[in-house]
């Protein structure tokens, strides 16, 4: 007997908008275990489930977070976690007013026929773990594919693969209730130009859109996660906000659809403060989007500095923590004023060739 075709199209539509909030965005949380040890490791913390479950109950129960956060990526582990009180830690996000969402790329390998290119993970069991997801409270997702410009160009097959992948992902997603979120990052590595950043950023996310709607996906209950348009990290000479904001904007007039509800940017290894300043800049510009934040490291940088591992510093981690959520909440007004600078969230956050 077939099973019944459930439609989620309302549900979607709705999560996308709760999502698109004005004044609110997203905190990334979905960092892999491996990745999340280096940061502990710099406090001499030990990467087990224990400290990673207590440093993301931190987040997640600071107090009224949800006033600048509407949903949370989560990974697997932490999704299907328990809190310190034997309670289900997904319902600490539900009961704060946020939306669970889960990272549902399983990471990336070396491409076997591309040098110094990775293909992204995941698709094959992705029905299965779609439904397991919306079982225990998620309702959006996430995937992540990455691209790199070499010698100015970024390698046409890999632009294929992203999009085709991103848009089987966001299908399989929105048969399960999940809302998708696609990021077809390119990445901050390299010495070029901002309008070359430009120039691939507009192509990733054409293509993208194009694979999407030739698989029948939604658009009105999808959310796009791009970088934002900024010179490459080695790039050599000056860096400006307001040209950043401009290019950034003019590339997204170029390549999204209005049907999009909102466009969550990711960090990309900027630190707190530039990313909240680029943010704040891009929305003084007239744009048909909520342009909002999915931040992992620009949210949480000086929140694990000032942790340290130690449970005397919780609150003053949660108050960092706010602080930036905040910050980048007014940000996504294009009413951020500065006030939340300090010389912690001025620090580098970059990691070359980071994964997530």
């Amino acid at each position: 007997m077939a099973t019944a075709v459930i439609d989620y199209s309302d549900e979607l539509k709705a999560t996308a908008q709760i999502i698109a909030t004005r004044g609110k965005g997203i905190l990334a949380a979905d960092e892999r275990n491996a990745n999340i040890g280096g940061k502990f490791a710099k406090l001499n913390l030990e990467n087990t489930k224990e400290n990673r479950i207590r440093y993301r109950e931190l987040l997640f129960t600071t107090e009224n977070f949800g006033q600048y956060c509407s949903g949370v990526i989560l990974n697997e582990e932490t999704l299907f976690a328990k809190a310190s009180d034997g309670t289900d830690l997904v319902q600490k996000i539900i009961d704060a007013g946020v939306v669970p969402g889960i990272k549902c790329d399983t990471g990336t390998r070396a491409h076997p026929y591309i040098e110094d290119c990775v293909f992204t993970q995941g698709l094959q069991d992705l029905h299965d773990r779609a439904a397991r997801y919306y079982a225990q409270g998620a309702r959006f997702a996430k995937w992540r594919n990455v691209l790199k410009i070499q010698n100015g160009v970024v390698n046409a097959a890999t632009i294929n693969d992203a999009a085709t992948t991103l848009a089987v992902y966001a299908s399989v997603c929105q048969q399960h209730g999940l809302c998708p979120i696609v990021e077809p990052e390119v990445v901050m590595d390299g010495d070029h130009d901002i309008l070359t950043c430009q120039y691939w950023t507009r192509k990733a996310i054409t293509a993208t859109y194009a694979k999407l709607i030739e698989h029948n996906v939604m658009l009105e209950g999808t959310l796009l996660k791009p970088n934002m348009v900024l010179n490459g990290k080695q790039f050599v000479g000056e860096r400006n906000i307001d040209q950043n904001a401009a290019l950034t904007a003019q590339t997204l007039r170029d390549s999204v659809p209005v049907a999009v509800p909102a466009i969550c940017f990711l960090s990309g290894g900027q630190s707190e403060e530039e990313a909240t300043l680029n943010l704040n800049a891009i929305n003084q510009m007239d744009l048909p989007w909520t342009c909002t934040f999915s931040y992992g490291r620009a949210l949480q940088g000086t929140c694990l500095a000032t942790w340290q591992g130690n449970d005397e510093n919780a609150q003053a981690a949660q108050d960092a923590f706010f602080n930036r959520a905040k910050c980048n909440g007014e940000a996504q007004l294009g009413t951020y004023d500065g006030s939340g600078a300090s010389e912690a969230s001025k620090q580098s956050l970059y990691v070359k060739g980071y994964t997530y």
